[in-house]
């Protein structure tokens, strides 16, 4: 009986510590020297996001702002202006350079006897020069018409035939008090007294000529020294030019 009671004790004796053991197992935390175990981050959290290199959203600056402004707004130019493009640099005239001369605007020259001219007694050949006498820059272009004025007058006119002579034609500029010229070459008279024409013709004498320019009217003009004498009803002339024909 008393073998049998002592392995009653000695069974719950050993129940107890293993039921103590067991709880203390439960209770014993995990991880590495015994120290609290470190909780895990969240799953699907998102970090932050960090501020790009270059500027990140627009507006945004870079480097503490050395850069600011939108990324579309216009960027200032070295002159401290707004950079807009397309713009000219030139600062010229526009289309004031391209203003044809009107009837107003000039005034054309005497007749003076060129330097380089035919062989005779007549006029030869004749420099014109027309002359800008506006306040502002024009052009002229193209070749002078010529008329003989009979008995110096306008209305009177004789259209010469006319051909064309030089360099090709160009659009001449005149600023304020600026020339151009044309020179004027006739058949020439021949011989002495009131002369004679090669060709059998009578020779023609005209106190003034008429010289159209081109978008700006017609001119009657005088030879600085005696009357246009030449024959055939002929002439050959260059396109305005601003260089002086010799």
């Amino acid at each position: 009986m008393q073998y049998t009671a002592g392995t009653g004790r000695t069974a719950a004796a050993l129940a107890t510590v293993l039921a103590a053991a067991a709880l203390m197992t439960g209770c014993t935390p995990t991880g590495d020297g015994g120290g609290a175990a470190a909780p895990s981050a969240p799953t699907g959290a998102s970090r932050p996001a960090e501020p790009s290199a270059t500027g990140g959203d627009k507006g945004g600056t870079t480097n503490g702002g050395a850069s600011g402004g939108s990324t579309g707004g216009a960027s200032p130019s070295a002159s401290g202006g707004t950079s807009s493009g397309g713009g000219s640099s030139s600062g010229g005239t526009g289309d004031a350079t391209k203003k044809p001369c009107t009837v107003d605007d000039i005034k054309v020259s005497e007749g003076h006897q060129a330097d380089v001219r035919p062989s005779g007694t007549g006029t030869g050949a004749a420099v014109v020069s027309v002359t800008n006498t506006s306040k502002a820059p024009c052009k002229v272009y193209g070749y002078p018409t010529v008329a003989a004025a009979g008995n110096g007058s306008p209305e009177k006119n004789k259209p010469l035939a006319t051909t064309h002579t030089g360099p090709d034609a160009a659009n001449v500029v005149l600023a304020p008090g600026a020339r151009a010229w044309t020179k004027l070459t006739f058949v020439q008279v021949q011989g002495e007294a009131d002369g004679y024409c090669e060709s059998g013709a009578t020779p023609g004498s005209y106190p003034t000529v008429v010289i159209g320019v081109l978008g700006a009217g017609k001119h009657q003009i005088a030879m600085d020294d005696g009357v246009f004498a030449f024959c055939d009803d002929k002439v050959t002339v260059t396109a305005w030019s601003s260089a002086k024909p010799s």
